[in-house]
């Protein structure tokens, strides 16, 4: 049965997209079928992870609209062929976006793919309301941040109240991916640690991605930095494990200063 999994953020700038395509292709290693759609309207960026930005003829938008039909809008990955792309408009606004018009494209979905990921627009506009409300699952990205934390809260309440499973009194499956840690700021205290992070949301922890300088070169050639050996590349390779049931240990990419390991 396909699974509906939202990957979504409190604010923008946290490697939500990064994160959704990785999570992708990573699945569609597995043997998977996948289909990623993008529904930031007007700010679409998936595409250029993916290097699929040149392939584009029609949109989401464009197949809710009837302008095309659904086989005509998606685009096949050049090198995870179980992967599927459905790119956002980019001369739209979010709001043209209809609760039923998004229902039923998922259900057409639903026929061909084992996996939707849906990459919702950063915040709590409508857009990102269409992108929850039909979610199994969600994937919060946060970075290990104040603002990024408590704006990531609040999007979770909303989850908790608005989207279709919880009004039918049920809940949408959430973890939480803690994304661009910087071991040295934590170490000293500067940023977040993961403990900081999950007692403020809690909820369960499915991904822990270091931040690392191969995610610029992959996103500006085009190429998730799945396909790498770097150290972003084996976490996502982790999550897509967790994701498909399967228990991975995390890796411990939390640095503590000297007293930090004398005390403990």
């Amino acid at each position: 049965m396909a699974e509906v999994i939202t990957i979504t953020s409190g604010k923008g700038g946290v490697g939500k997209s990064t994160c959704t395509a990785n999570i992708a292709v990573g699945l569609a290693q597995e043997g998977k079928k996948v289909v990623a759609v993008d529904f930031d309207i007007g700010l679409r960026n998936l595409d250029m992870i993916l290097g699929l930005e040149n392939r584009i003829v029609y949109d989401v938008v464009d197949v809710m609209e009837g302008r095309c039909n659904l086989k005509q809008a998606l685009i096949n990955d050049k090198k995870a062929k179980n992967l599927f792309f459905l790119p956002a408009s980019q001369s739209k606004d979010k709001n043209i976006l209809d609760k039923d018009k998004v229902k039923h494209l998922i259900e057409e979905l639903k026929k061909d793919f084992d996996y939707i990921l849906l990459d919702s627009p950063a915040g709590i506009e409508s857009g990102f309301e269409h992108a929850i409300f039909w979610a199994d699952r969600a994937l919060v990205v946060v970075t290990p941040e104040v603002s990024s934390v408590r704006d990531s809260d609040r999007v979770i309440g909303i989850m908790d109240a608005k989207s279709d499973k919880a009004k039918n009194g049920q809940e949408v499956q959430k973890h939480i991916i803690i994304n661009r840690i910087k071991p040295e700021l934590v170490a000293k205290g500067e940023m977040l640690n993961t403990d900081d992070v999950l007692n403020i949301l809690a909820l369960p922890l499915i991904g822990l991605v270091p931040e690392d300088s191969r995610v610029v070169s992959a996103t500006n050639t085009g190429e998730p930095v799945i396909y790498t050996n770097s150290p972003s590349a084996i976490s996502y390779k982790n999550i897509t494990q967790r994701i498909l049931g399967k228990e991975v240990p995390f890796q411990n990419l939390e640095k503590r200063g000297f007293f930090q390991r004398l005390f403990k």
